[in-house]
């Protein structure tokens, strides 16, 4: 019922103007050049009614109980190598874009085991109170995306912690370097480079694909592209893009292409009218 709502959903987004369409359009144009007008059409009417299933779904993986949300998980791929990452306790960064439903992935890679996430609080305190006590449900602690929150990071990789990271956010100021995402410079966050220079633990990319016709969802773990080892900073962010593109396109409609992803330019124009 909730994919049904979100499909009309999204065709009202798509139809009428409204700037997640026109977001969504200027990217997908931009990322792949090289499709036809129809082709992207289609695209971004599948990737507009998946962002409004997500936001559908939001509710009931946050407020049902954490068996019903973690019983949404059908299939696995890529797993194993994960776990056994896991089970040396040297610790493990979990790269998470924002692919499908990133709420039911990280309730399920971080079920029983000792894991902080990096996220940005949001501006409504009741929404952040919110979201601290459904993800600590499943036993992850947050950490806010400050000097605060890397340093808390920090100290879980030193106790073979799982740390996830949402790796497609935009940094702030003197947090992020360009590098290729899909063919565009995108400002990219250093913080995976600079943990890594401390302690070198391995680096996975996942996300929780959402299946067809409400039939639950296939949690897909990659290991990241080699590069993101590079001692190189430079080097380093442009491994993590590449990771991320793995994974995004595994399941091209599902991530989340209405995000202003290249609105900051090296040279300071405007991607975005």
């Amino acid at each position: 019922m909730l994919h049904r709502l979100g499909a009309g959903w999204g065709n009202l987004l798509y139809w009428i103007p409204n700037r997640s369409r026109h977001t969504t359009q200027r990217n997908l144009q931009s990322c792949f050049p090289d499709k036809t007008t129809s082709e992207l059409a289609v695209l971004t009417r599948s990737s507009l009614q998946s962002t409004a299933c997500t936001a559908l779904e939001m509710g009931k993986s946050w407020l049902v109980p954490l068996a019903d949300t973690l019983a949404l998980v059908r299939e696995t791929e890529g797993t194993e190598a994960f776990e056994k990452a896991i089970a040396t306790g040297h610790g493990v960064i979990l790269l998470a874009p924002h692919l499908s439903n990133w709420e039911v992935f990280g309730f399920y890679v971080s079920n029983k085991l000792p894991t902080v996430f990096l996220y940005q609080p949001p501006k409504l305190p009741a929404l952040d109170n919110l979201l601290k006590q459904t993800r600590s449900r499943g036993g992850i602690k947050l950490a806010p995306t400050n000097r605060q929150g890397v340093a808390q990071l920090l100290k879980s990789l030193y106790q073979g912690e799982l740390v996830g990271v949402l790796p497609d956010q935009v940094p702030v100021d003197g947090g992020g370097l360009f590098a290729p995402f899909f063919g565009q410079q995108a400002l990219t966050m250093t913080l995976v480079g600079k943990l890594l220079a401390r302690k070198k633990v391995p680096v996975f990319c996942g996300f929780a694909e959402r299946l067809p016709r409400g039939e639950g969802f296939r949690v897909i773990i990659l290991e990241a592209d080699a590069q993101i080892y590079s001692d190189d900073l430079q080097e380093s962010v442009q491994g993590l893009n590449r990771a991320v593109e793995a994974c995004v396109l595994r399941a091209l409609p599902q991530y989340q292409w209405e995000y202003k992803r290249f609105r900051r330019q090296p040279d300071g124009s405007k991607f975005y009218s």
